[in-house]
């Protein structure tokens, strides 16, 4: 039976990843800051998933992992969702340092205890939710944009770390553009927005394939194809927005919807 640990499971992409695959059979361990949401996924599948409530930002955060990985049973597959992102043109400092400390710092300490925890094992699969913004620096999200270049980045040097040590750890890097999760603004309209469902399908298949590179969903592996060909001369001048005020009607239909992420 497989195991996987979620940090950041108690919401959006995470939550709906561990209930597909508990659903499915696999042991899963879910880790995030809100006790409700895994206390009923334990309800659902009480002979299936195992909770913990992490801050990735605390310092005891690994200690409380390898805690759930033992209640677990184990780890084959440590997948980090856990993450946050403002859109911030002002470039508020607050919001800036917030999205550094937990996609940079935070990630960091995570990764790399599931790294030692594999490196011990002798194999294993490390997986992350990183997004296409870390492709090209955007205005508008200048800290979220390079945090996760920052992950892209550290998970290729593990990858090659690995091979280096002859350690067989599979490496998995996910880039999706926008979901309908928390994480956005129910008021304002993304471009080629994925609803969450869907999204999580195509993530649970580059899991299981484990896929190097996924760039989810197609629309946004060829749109990420084009404009990583820009020269960064141009790119800079390009007035580019991640998002434009809902209609009306819009802002009726995305409050029904299950909302946000990128």
């Amino acid at each position: 039976m497989k195991r996987i640990v979620i940090m950041g499971g108690s919401s959006g992409i995470g939550l709906r990843v561990a209930e597909l695959l508990a659903a499915s059979g696999w042991r899963v361990g879910v880790a995030g800051r809100k006790e409700e949401p895994m206390k009923k996924l334990k309800v659902m599948f009480p002979s299936q998933v195992e909770w913990a409530q992490i801050d990735v930002n605390h310092n005891d955060a690994p200690r409380r992992l390898l805690d759930l990985i033992g209640r677990l049973g184990g780890m084959d597959t440590y997948f980090h969702v856990s993450g946050v992102g403002y859109e911030n043109p002002t470039i508020d400092m607050k919001e800036e340092i917030a999205t550094v400390e937990t996609n940079v710092v935070g990630f960091t300490r995570m990764v790399d205890t599931a790294y030692h925890f594999f490196k011990a094992r002798g194999k294993g699969h490390l997986a992350i939710v990183s997004s296409v913004a870390g492709t090209k620096g955007i205005g508008d999200l200048a800290s979220y944009s390079a945090s996760k270049k920052f992950q892209q980045t550290y998970l290729q040097a593990l990858e090659q770390l690995s091979h280096k040590n002859k350690v067989k750890i599979a490496f998995t890097d996910i880039r999706p553009g926008w979901i309908r999760t928390p994480l956005l603004d129910p008021d304002r309209e993304y471009p080629m927005t994925m609803e969450l469902q869907d999204a999580a399908k195509l993530i649970i298949k580059a899991i299981k394939k484990k896929t190097r590179i996924a760039v989810i969903d197609r629309k946004w592996a060829i749109a990420v194809f084009f404009w990583k060909l820009i020269p960064g001369g141009i790119w800079i001048k390009l007035p580019i927005s991640v998002s434009s005020r809902a209609t009306v009607e819009e802002e009726i239909s995305n409050e029904e919807a299950e909302l946000s992420e990128a």
